[in-house]
């Protein structure tokens, strides 16, 4: 079963060499995963919350875009699109409004900063909250649960949000599901071995610290500029060095193999100043960054080039949004008025269809079974750990119908197991 892993990025800014360390590399080589359906996107609707100077927003989009792609994302392997090119987000954003409680959207972090931020500056409350800030956890919820995203990567300052999306998701499952559960319940993804990378200073690689190496802005010129300025202690050339601690020796680990690092250390225990291990950082980084800063610059030459890759990835998205939307457009009511005559008989038919239940028993597990239209036991599974695991097997088995792999015990004959399915796939 393919696994769905959504990643949103932030359309503000420019990128600086932590980001790439820390989360561009590692998601774009999770991307490459077997069995993962990895979805990228622009989040440049989120991006209005924080900038309303539109000549930045568009320039800092257009640069992240071309940064992705030069770092090594495949747009054929995945779904790569930009938000705002996707109609059909603000529109489930607003389906999910309408059953999101105010006093949930009152606990949200960014929200409290704020109102905590006016207060102390003798202000009302709310002085500084537009309606994006407030409601943008609901945005977020549509971004995740309009693809059915099983993993969301976050730092530990998102989990909040992506258990909103979880609340959000499951109350609208229960109000509108009819018994199927429309959306996926997704869960963060939280990578506690993700790689920090130091700052000049020795702190967080940050741009609030004033203490970034440039991935791309700058060329060449600007790297070797930035790596001179890191702090180091003060021997001299010859004089052994203490590479622990240090944050040139952990800026050359995160572009080095275990044997350069080896062979690096010695150096610096062996005497080598400080100047020369600067400039074989830069060499080292140079090597990685280089060709990719090439590919940077032919994308934000020909913009026509990185335009046609957004569309093309939103046309991928939006051939999974469209057929969905108008099926939950259908669970709320949004339905065209020809629909109504056949409410009824839809429901009949339904009811006569066999059905899956899922169900937790005491031993903590989580099982499925199939009865028939007439009630009878056809398939009976065996435990899962997650509740998710049992849902995903009974979405695959009304899909494909009976596999050899699927962890069930037949309870009735397969030619009826086999009608119970085939009818999933009729309806």
């Amino acid at each position: 079963m393919s696994h769905r892993v959504l990643t949103g990025i932030t359309t503000t800014g420019t990128l600086h060499l932590g980001n790439y360390v820390g989360a561009i590399r590692p998601a774009i080589a999770a991307s490459r995963a077997p069995g993962v359906e990895s979805f990228f996107f622009m989040a440049d609707f989120h991006a209005l919350i924080k900038c309303d100077d539109p000549d930045r927003l568009a320039r800092s989009s257009r640069a992240i875009a071309a940064t992705w792609l030069a770092a090594g994302l495949d747009p054929e392997r995945v779904t790569f699109y930009r938000q705002s090119d996707i109609p059909e987000i603000p529109e489930l954003t607003w389906l999910l409004d309408c059953v999101t409680a105010k006093g949930q959207m009152n606990r949200a972090h960014a929200y409290k900063a704020a109102v905590d931020a006016a207060v102390a500056a003798g202000e009302e409350p709310d002085a500084n909250v537009s309606m994006g800030l407030f409601s943008y956890p609901v945005l977020m919820a549509a971004d995740i649960l309009m693809f059915n995203a099983h993993h969301v990567p976050v730092g530990k300052d998102q989990i909040q949000h992506i258990e909103m999306a979880r609340d959000v998701g499951q109350r609208f499952n229960h109000l509108f599901g009819q018994g199927q559960a429309l959306f996926t319940l997704p869960e963060a993804q939280v990578d506690a071995e993700m790689e920090l990378l130091p700052g000049l200073d020795g702190r967080k690689m940050s741009k609030s610290y004033d203490n970034v190496i440039p991935l791309f802005e700058g060329g060449s010129a600007a790297l070797r500029d930035a790596v001179a300025r890191i702090v180091t202690d003060s021997k001299l050339p010859g004089e052994p060095k203490d590479p622990e601690g240090q944050a040139l020796v952990a800026l050359y680990d995160a572009f080095s193999t275990p044997e350069q690092r080896a062979a690096f250390r010695a150096a610096l225990r062996g005497g080598l100043g400080w100047g020369e291990a600067k400039q074989q950082l830069v060499a080292q980084i140079e090597a990685q960054i280089g060709p990719m800063r090439e590919r940077y610059a032919e994308l934000m030459a020909n913009p026509e080039q990185l335009e046609a890759t957004l569309q093309a990835g939103a046309a991928k998205a939006r051939a999974i949004a469209r057929p969905f939307l108008k099926q939950l457009r259908a669970a709320v009511g949004l339905r065209p008025y020809t629909d109504t005559a056949t409410t009824a008989a839809a429901k009949a038919e339904k009811s006569a269809l066999p059905v899956f239940k899922q169900y937790r028993e005491a031993d903590g597990k989580f099982y499925f079974k199939l009865l028939s239209a007439g009630g009878e036991l056809l398939l009976q599974s065996s435990g899962f750990e997650q509740g998710r695991e049992a849902g995903q097997w009974v979405a695959r088995l009304k899909r494909e119908g009976l596999t050899a792999d699927a962890p069930v015990q037949r309870e009735a004959r397969d030619a009826d197991i086999a009608a119970a399915l085939a009818a999933f796939q009729e309806s």
